[in-house]
């Protein structure tokens, strides 16, 4: 008998500032219905500054960011140096095929945190200017010239509590059809 793979944290970041690099620490704390404590993309309506500037009514479905940790290790097979955090991320996974979720996938992290899973993270530039070529590495077309989008989750905060490496990740499907994730 195959042990049951477990989807755990591997790492969490957070920054104040509008960065794209996010440094990683000990553990977050997520407030239900505003994202993650002291990060900048904290808020009900939208936080990140392009969105702002074309209507800051808009509410924030990227509360938090979401990303496997096994694209990291993809990048670095490819000899891009990227490790947690440096893409953005607040929550970085492991053995959870975050890219295959429906939209409105629920995942509980840890003992209390609950994130509801938005959309696709619609990379740009910036990922140009981290390290160039990546961004192709995340964004590109495939066989079938369907757009394939690579760089994360987005989700918004259901239920507050503390997010630390090593926490469990439990899912949870949306009743009845499931609705493909689009960049949000």
């Amino acid at each position: 008998m195959t042990a049951r793979v477990i989807p755990r944290v591997t790492a969490v970041s957070s920054d104040g500032e509008h960065r794209f690099s996010k440094p990683t620490t000990s553990g977050i704390s997520l407030l239900a219905g505003l994202g993650v404590a002291g990060d900048a993309h904290l808020g009900v309506t939208v936080q990140h500054l392009s969105r702002v500037r074309r209507d800051p009514t808009q509410p924030n479905l990227r509360q938090v960011h979401l990303m496997h940790a096994e694209l990291h290790d993809e990048l670095r097979a490819l000899g891009y140096a990227v490790d947690a955090g440096q893409l953005g991320e607040n929550i970085t996974t492991r053995d959870l095929d975050l890219l295959g979720l429906p939209r409105g996938a629920v995942l509980r992290i840890g003992d209390e945190a609950v994130v509801e899973i938005t959309g696709l993270r619609n990379p740009c530039a910036q990922i140009e200017a981290f390290r160039p070529g990546l961004l192709k590495e995340v964004v590109h077309r495939d066989e079938a010239d369907n757009l394939v989008r690579k760089a994360g989750v987005m989700g918004v905060v259901r239920a507050g509590g503390q997010v630390r490496p090593g926490d469990r990740i439990e899912v949870t499907l949306p009743d009845g059809r499931s609705l493909p994730l689009e960049p949000v």
